[in-house]
């Protein structure tokens, strides 16, 4: 929270958060924050700040019977590669979609 509120400009606000194994994704009324815990002991982040208005379409690829992870696509405007994240079996993928479509369909 300490480190987030340092991240948030004067207004913004988190609206809601999701925490997938170590990495979190931040959802405020602004930007969607991935951050990216690295290193054995998580201290060390990668932040990704992604303004809603940057993100042309995402995807959802669900876990099936062999594969255990699930996969989620973020495409920015302008980058043809896009963000990926594996979801290990029972993280709530359903919801961050969900609240990702609430906030670049407005």
């Amino acid at each position: 929270k300490k480190d987030l509120d340092a991240l948030l400009v004067d207004g913004e606000s988190v609206v809601r958060a999701f925490r997938i194994i170590r990495d979190l994704f931040i959802f405020t009324d602004r930007r969607l924050v991935l951050v990216d815990k690295q290193g054995i002991t998580g201290r060390k982040a990668e932040y990704h700040s992604i303004p809603y208005k940057s993100i042309s379409h995402f995807s959802v690829e669900t876990a099936g019977t062999f594969d255990m992870d699930a996969e989620m696509k973020i495409y920015i405007s302008g980058n043809p590669t896009p963000i990926e994240r594996e979801f290990k079996r029972g993280a709530d993928i359903i919801g961050v979609q969900k609240t990702l479509a609430q906030f670049i369909l407005k």
